[in-house]
């Protein structure tokens, strides 16, 4: 009998070792998985309702088969309930090999872009997101902050973001936490650009300093190219930098159907020796029409609960043709030039903070962080009240509304409709 519990507890050890996942962490500029091998995203954004899509084991599995078919390893979630079980969904994505990002605010405790404030509501919440999902070895990396700076003239939030990363580092630190990556997602705004990714990164504190940066970028529409969709411009901006840089939003569809050209470009030798890959917007069909799936036809809202603004929200997933196969196309054909951690020497030091400019950048790049309790324009105190929930806004400089502004603000709506 213990011989039989012996070879059991033998066997099970066996198969866990077999479904593990490698973990992500970072080196330089670059991605790369616990077995040494650099890591480039293809992922989908992935909110199927607005509180968390992380919680039905079922749904997650129909979707994460359909995802593997497509070509993806990556899925961003925006919003999740962090006393949820998720389990059962992060194994079901894990089993085909999808990592995860996932954002730790909600609408409560976003970091607003008109009065900005970091206070111990923000960050207790932000902390309890970064204790439930820093167990599961398929969590690649966390966002303080999606789309904080969405106008030319707001680079005076700046600064609480960086304060969200360093605090968020410093808890993950105190805990013993592996080194997850924490980082942020901006919106495309030209007149910011290269100034908000150097403000983030800069520094010789790297404990003050996001690990990654991500961009929503909806520039390259229809039959555009590297350089007139100002794809080259983007890339001229990163060719020093220190720390990993990917697109956290894109696919334009203001030229339907989509053919995710640009996919070639940011896997191609032009792009792949800096960015770390791309998350398409989005996995479910909504108004806003990014969708890659559909769950089934239109219906009337109130006769059908989980289709809240009349678009069904769980069963099995169909493609949509031919968006959904141009993509597969695309990402079977990438071939990044990659490097083995082991063989991989990163020299690039953190960039200089940028100094004030004219028409947009217009912040002191000696002005000291936020501390907890601080709003903007106020003297720091121990004010515990959260940040106003902000609907995203558009990112000046691009040429798309920033698709999760519109998809899951409309998802919200009619939620409250509904109720």
């Amino acid at each position: 009998m213990q011989l039989f519990t012996v070879l059991a507890i033998v066997a099970a050890i066996a198969v866990s070792s077999v479904d593990a996942i490698s973990q992500i962490s970072i080196k330089g500029s670059k991605f790369f998985t616990s077995d040494g091998k650099q890591f480039f995203i293809k992922g989908v954004a992935y909110q199927l309702v607005s509180t968390d899509p992380l919680l039905n084991q079922t749904q997650c599995a129909l979707d994460a088969s359909l995802m593997s078919d497509l070509g993806a390893n990556t899925i961003r979630v925006y919003h999740v309930d962090p006393n949820g079980d998720h389990s059962g969904c992060m194994k079901a994505f894990a089993d085909k090999g999808i990592y995860l990002f996932v954002d730790l605010d909600d609408f409560p405790t976003q970091i607003s872009p008109s009065t900005p404030s970091w206070n111990q509501t923000q960050l207790s919440a932000f902390e309890k997101v970064l204790d439930e999902f820093v167990k599961f070895d398929n969590t690649a990396g966390v966002f303080v902050g999606n789309e904080v700076i969405t106008t030319a003239n707001g680079s005076f939030a700046a600064p609480y973001i960086k304060a969200a990363a360093r605090d968020i580092k410093a808890y993950r630190n105190s805990k013993k936490y592996r080194n997850i990556p924490i980082g942020y997602s901006a919106a495309d705004i030209a007149e910011l650009r290269p100034m908000l990714q150097d403000y983030l990164a800069c520094g010789t504190n790297a404990s003050e300093s996001v690990d990654f940066f991500a961009l929503n970028a909806y520039e390259w529409c229809g039959q555009s190219g590297y350089k007139l969709s100002g794809y080259e411009a983007l890339t001229t901006n990163v060719t020093n930098y220190d720390i990993p840089i990917f697109f956290s939003e894109t696919g334009c569809n203001t030229v339907p159907p989509r053919t995710f050209a640009d996919q070639a470009s940011i896997f191609g030798p032009d792009m792949s020796p800096y960015w770390s890959g791309a998350i398409i917007y989005e996995w479910i069909e909504e108004q806003n029409n990014y969708g890659l799936v559909s769950y089934g036809a239109k219906v009337d809202p109130t006769k059908n609960q989980d289709a809240l603004d009349g678009f069904p929200r769980s069963g099995t997933p169909t493609p949509i043709s031919p968006d959904f196969s141009n993509l597969k196309s695309q990402w079977a054909s990438a071939t990044p030039s990659s490097v083995m951690q082991a063989a991989y020497n990163p020299s690039n030091p953190p960039p200089p903070c940028p100094a004030a400019t004219s028409g947009g950048w217009d912040l002191n790049p000696a002005i000291a962080l936020p501390t907890v309790g601080q709003t903007y324009g106020q003297s720091p105190s121990a004010s515990a009240t959260g940040a106003s929930a902000t609907k995203k806004g558009s990112a000046s400089g691009g040429k798309e509304v920033a698709g999760m502004g519109v998809g899951l603000v409309g998802v919200m709506l009619g939620f409250v409709w509904w109720l």
